[in-house]
C-alpha cells in the first residue's frame, strides 16, 4: 500500500462527526488519513498502560483519554469500560456530543477501488447514514438510493420511503475479519474482492458486526453502541463488537431503523496473531451457539419505546436467559445497566433540549 495522502476533499458533516480510535500505539497511520480525517475531531481512547504517551502527527484537532481520565470521569461506573481490549472505543461514543460517529482501527488504511483511485471510506458512510434504509421489503437492486439504481418492479410503493439508517457497517480489503480457527487452516488468505454494493440488513437477521469500519447514527442508536466487557479480568475478548451488533440490530428492528453493510472498504493491514485469538474468543465459540438463539427470540415489550428502555430490557432477558450458561453474563447485564446510566448521565444536558422541544411542538398543536 502507498503511504502517500491524496490531497484535502470536501469534508461533509464536519460539525457534526466525531472519528473515534482505540489505540496502544503512535497513530502515524493518520498520516494516509490526513486529507480525509484532518477536518474532523478525532476522540483517541487509550488504552493499556495509561503513563505511556500517546504521539498524534500534527495538524489533528482531537482529545485523547487514557484510563486514568475514564476512571476521573466515570467513578464507579467506570468499571463498564473494558480494559485491554478495543471495546474501550465505547467510552468515546459515551463522551462525544455529536450527531454522528465514525470509528476505525489504527491498522486500517486507505484502500483503492478497482480504478486505483483513493476510497473516501467516511464520505460513503455518510452517504449511507444520509439515505434511508430498506429493512422490510428487500431490494434487489440492493441500494435504491444510490446513483444508477431504484425500487426494482414489484417493490410496494408504500414501503419506498424506507427507515432511517442507523448503522453504516463498512467492509475491509487485503486480511479479513476471520475467526481463529479460520485464520489458521486460511493463514494466507486475502480478501481481494471489491463488491460494489451496499445492501440493508433484512428485519429479523442478525450479522457479525466488525468495529474497525463503523458508522452510526449516535442520536438513534448510540445508547446500545455499548461493546461489553472483554478484554483484561474477563473470560471472553474478540466478541465486543459482535456483542455490540446483536444488541443493536435487535433494538433496530423494534424501532423500525435500518442497518446497513457492504461499502465502504479499507485496507486492513496487520493480521493478529490466531493463537492469541483463539484463547481470547474459545468461550465465545462455544457461546455463540446459545448467545444467537437469544438474540433470535428476543422480543421487546411495545412500552420500550427508546433506546435505553429497550437497552434496560434487553440487559433483564441477558441475565435470565444467559445467566445460566455462565456468571459472566450475569456480570455483563449489570455491566450493561452502568452503561446506561453513564450514557444518561454524560448526556442528558444534550437529551434535554430535545425533550423541551417535544413539548412545546405537543403544547402548540393542542392549541
Amino acid at each position: 500500500m502507498s503511504s502517500k495522502p491524496a490531497s484535502k476533499v470536501v469534508a461533509p458533516l464536519k460539525d457534526e462527526l466525531d472519528i473515534v480510535i482505540p489505540t496502544i500505539r503512535n497513530l502515524d497511520f493518520l498520516e494516509m488519513w490526513r486529507p480525509f480525517f484532518e477536518q474532523y475531531h478525532l476522540i483517541i481512547v487509550q488504552d493499556g498502560d495509561p503513563s505511556k504517551t500517546i504521539r498524534v502527527p500534527e495538524g489533528f484537532d482531537y482529545e485523547l483519554y487514557n484510563r486514568n481520565d475514564i476512571n476521573r470521569i466515570l467513578g464507579p461506573k467506570a468499571s463498564c469500560i473494558s480494559f485491554k481490549d478495543s471495546a474501550c472505543r465505547c467510552f468515546g461514543f459515551l463522551v462525544s456530543k455529536k450527531k454522528y460517529i465514525f470509528t476505525i482501527d489504527d491498522d486500517c488504511f486507505v484502500a483503492k477501488d478497482p480504478s486505483g483511485q483513493d476510497i473516501n471510506a467516511l464520505a460513503q458512510h455518510i452517504h449511507n447514514l444520509l439515505t434511508p434504509a430498506t429493512p422490510f421489503f428487500f431490494n434487489t437492486l440492493y441500494d435504491p438510493y444510490r446513483e444508477g439504481a431504484d425500487f426494482v418492479r414489484g417493490y410496494p410503493f408504500s414501503m419506498r420511503g424506507g427507515a432511517p439508517t442507523a448503522v453504516s457497517h463498512g467492509l475491509w480489503l487485503n486480511i479479513p475479519d476471520y475467526d481463529a480457527p479460520t485464520q489458521l487452516v486460511k493463514p494466507r488468505e486475502r480478501n481481494t474482492r471489491y463488491v460494489d454494493a451496499v445492501l440493508t440488513i433484512p428485519k429479523g437477521t442478525l450479522f457479525p458486526m466488525c468495529g474497525m469500519n463503523l458508522a452510526f447514527d449516535r442520536e438513534l442508536i448510540g445508547a446500545a453502541m455499548y461493546f461489553g466487557l472483554m478484554g483484561d479480568g474477563q473470560p471472553i475478548g474478540r466478541y465486543d463488537d459482535m456483542w455490540a451488533g446483536w444488541c443493536t440490530k435487535v433494538i433496530t428492528d423494534h424501532l423500525g431503523l435500518g442497518v446497513k453493510t457492504g461499502l465502504p472498504y479499507i485496507w486492513h493491514s496487520k493480521a493478529s496473531n490466531p493463537f492469541v485469538n483463539l484463547k481470547k474468543e474459545y468461550k465465545g465459540i462455544y457461546w455463540q451457539e446459545d448467545i444467537i438463539p437469544f438474540f433470535q427470540s428476543v422480543v421487546l415489550p411495545k412500552e420500550s419505546t427508546t433506546v435505553q428502555k429497550c437497552y434496560i430490557e434487553l440487559s433483564k432477558m441477558v441475565k435470565e436467559k444467559l445467566g445460566p450458561i455462565d456468571p459472566y453474563f450475569q456480570k455483563l447485564a449489570d455491566a450493561m445497566v452502568t452503561w446506561i446510566e453513564a450514557w444518561d448521565e454524560l448526556n442528558s444536558a444534550a437529551v434535554a433540549p430535545v425533550a423541551d422541544a417535544a413539548k412545546k411542538d405537543a403544547s402548540s398543536s393542542s392549541k
